[in-house]
C-alpha cells in the first residue's frame, strides 16, 4: 500500500484529500507546512508527495528544491490555487512530476498520482536491474584516501601502464580495477577477471593460457585462455600473491614478449592485453620467503594503488551505509528505511575487520531485522556478525573507565524506557522506581529529549 504525504497549510484541503486517498486505498500522512513536511521526510520515506505552493514559513517551490536534494526519486505533484502556466512550468523544471490547479479535478489528480507511482516503481526496477547487470558500481566516499585513489585512477586509466592494487580483503580492490578499465582507452574491449586464489595450482596455467586438445587427460577439446580472451581489453589478476611459481614464470614471459603458448602446444600467440593485478598480501615478504618472483613484482607494479581499510576511512561510513540501505531496500522491494545519526555513530565505533563487504552485510541484516528506522539499539543488537562472539564486547572494549561505561548504559536504559512509555516521564519514573525529579535530572544530564522536540 502506497503512503502519500500531503503538505498543505489548509486543513480543509488536507482533510478532503485524506478522505479521498484513503477511500482509494492509500495510506496518508499530513504536514501543515513545508518545514514540518521536510522533517517528516527525514524520518520516513513516502511513495509520493502532494505539495502546495503558497504556504507560510517556506514556499512550496523552495520545499521542492530541498526534496530534490534528499528524496529525488519520490514523485512530487504540485497543487495550488494561485497557479499560472509560468508557475507550472517552473515547478516541472525543478523536478515536479505534475501540477494540478485548485479547485482540483479529483479524477485528474488520482490519474496523475497513479501514473507517478507507476513511474517511480519502474525507475526503481530499472535501477535494480542495471545494478545487477553492471558490476561497476560507484566508488563511494569523500575521505582524503578515496579522493586520492580517484585522482590516481583518472591519471593512470588512459595509459596502458600495469597497475598493482593492494589492500585487505573486502576493501574494494576489484572496484578500483573496474574503474581503471572503464576509464581507459580499452573500455570498449573485455574486462576478464581471474581469481588466482580460487583456481587449483595445477589448473591455473590452463586457465590463463588455454590448452590444446589432448594436452592432459580431461582436455577433450581446445580451450582459449584468459590472456587470449582479454585481447584488446584488460586482464584483472585478483589475489596474484597466491599464484604458483611456475605460472608466475609464464605470466612474466607473457608480459615481456606479449606472447603466450597454450598448454600442450608449441605455437606462439600474440596478445594485446593490459594487466591489472591485486593482492591482499605483502608481496615484499612473499619475495623474501621465496613465494613470489621479484622480477614479476617489478613488472606488475609500474603503478601501485593502495586501497585503505574501512577502519582507516570511517568518515565514509555515513555515505556507504545510506547508499547500501537504499540499494538493499530497492532490491527487496520494501520502503526505504532511515538510519538515525546515533546509529551512524555506533557503526563508526565498530572494528570492521571485513571492511566494505562486512559493512554491506551488516546493513542488509539491519534492513531485514529493523522496523522503519535503523537506530543505535538495532546496531548494538544486530551488527555483530560472529554469533559466537559476545555482542557486548564492542561496548565493553570502548570504555576504559567504569563511570563512563555506567553513564552509557544508564542513558541507553532510560531512553529505552521513555520511548516505550511514549515519553511519559511520570509513568517511566514509577516503572523504574525513580523519583520524577531525579529522572528529570538524568534526562538533562544525558540530553534526552523526545525526537519530535529535537526536530522542531
Amino acid at each position: 500500500m502506497a503512503t502519500i504525504l500531503i503538505i498543505d497549510d489548509e486543513k480543509s484541503i488536507r482533510r478532503t484529500l485524506r478522505e479521498i486517498l484513503e477511500y482509494e486505498g492509500y495510506k496518508v500522512e499530513e504536514a501543515n507546512d513545508g518545514v514540518e513536511g521536510l522533517n517528516m521526510l527525514k524520518e520516513k520515506n513516502f511513495d509520493a508527495i502532494l505539495l502546495d505552493i503558497k504556504m507560510p514559513k517556506m514556499d512550496g517551490l523552495e520545499v521542492l528544491d530541498k526534496i530534490q536534494l534528499t528524496n529525488a526519486d519520490t514523485p512530487v505533484i504540485m497543487v495550488s490555487g494561485h497557479g499560472t502556466i509560468d508557475t507550472a512550468v517552473e515547478a516541472v523544471k525543478k523536478g515536479a512530476y505534475d501540477f494540478v490547479a485548485k479547485p482540483m479535478d479529483l479524477n485528474r489528480l488520482l490519474i496523475s498520482l497513479r501514473n507517478a507511482l507507476e513511474k517511480a516503481s519502474l525507475v526503481t526496477e530499472t535501477k535494480v536491474l542495471k545494478r545487477k547487470v553492471s558490476k561497476t558500481r560507484e566508488m563511494l566516499g569523500q575521505s582524503p584516501a578515496i579522493e586520492k585513489i580517484k585522482e590516481k585512477i583518472d591519471k593512470v586509466a588512459p595509459t596502458d601502464a600495469r597497475v598493482l592494487i593492494t589492500g585487505d580483503n573486502g576493501t574494494g580492490k576489484e572496484l578500483v580495477a573496474r574503474w581503471i578499465h572503464e576509464k581507459s582507452n580499452r573500455a570498449g574491449g573485455p574486462l576478464i577477471e581471474v581469481n588466482c586464489a580460487a583456481i587449483p595450482s595445477e589448473l591455473i596455467e590452463s586457465e590463463l593460457f588455454g590448452h590444446e586438445k589432448g594436452a592432459f587427460t580431461s582436455a577433450i577439446k581446445q580451450r582459449i585462455g584468459k590472456f587470449e580472451a582479454a585481447t584488446g581489453g584488460t586482464l584483472f589478476l585478483d589475489e596474484i600473491g597466491d599464484m604458483s611459481l611456475s605460472a608466475q614464470a609464464k605470466v612474466l614471459r607473457a608480459l615481456q614478449e606479449s606472447k603466450i603458448t597454450r598448454v600442450g602446444g608449441d605455437k606462439e600467440i600474440t596478445v594485446d592485453v593490459r594487466i591489472v593485478a591485486a593482492t591482499n598480501k605483502d608481496l615484499s615478504r612473499e619475495i623474501d620467503k621465496g613465494n613470489f618472483r621479484m622480477d614479476l613484482y617489478h613488472r606488475l607494479s609500474v603503478i601501485i594503488i593502495h586501497v585503505p581499510s574501512l577502519n582507516d576511512r570511517k568518515e565514509d561510513i555515513p555515505i556507504l551505509a545510506e547508499k547500501f540501505v537504499a540499494e538493499i531496500c530497492e532490491d527487496y522491494g520494501v520502503p526505504r528505511k532511515v538510519v538515525t545519526p546515533k546509529a551512524i555513530l555506533e557503526l563508526q565505533q565498530i572494528n570492521w575487520t571485513g571492511n566494505i563487504r562486512e559493512l554491506h552485510n551488516v546493513m542488509e541484516r539491519l534492513v531485514i531485522l529493523s522496523e522503519n528506522k535503523i537506530t543505535e539499539q538495532e546496531v548494538l543488537a544486530f551488527a555483530v556478525a560472529n554469533a559466537t562472539k559476545d555482542p557486548m564486547d564492542s561496548i565493553f572494549n570502548r570504555y576504559d573507565k567504569f563511570l563512563d561505561f555506567r553513564d552509557f548504559m544508564e542513558k541507553q536504559y532510560i531512553e529505552y524506557k521513555l520511548r516505550i512509555n511514549n515519553w511519559n516521564v511520570s509513568k517511566t519514573a514509577d516503572e523504574i522506581d525513580l523519583q520524577r525529579s531525579h529522572l528529570y535530572n538524568k534526562m538533562d544530564k544525558f540530553g534526552l529529549k523526545r525526537e519530535e522536540t529535537q526536530n522542531n
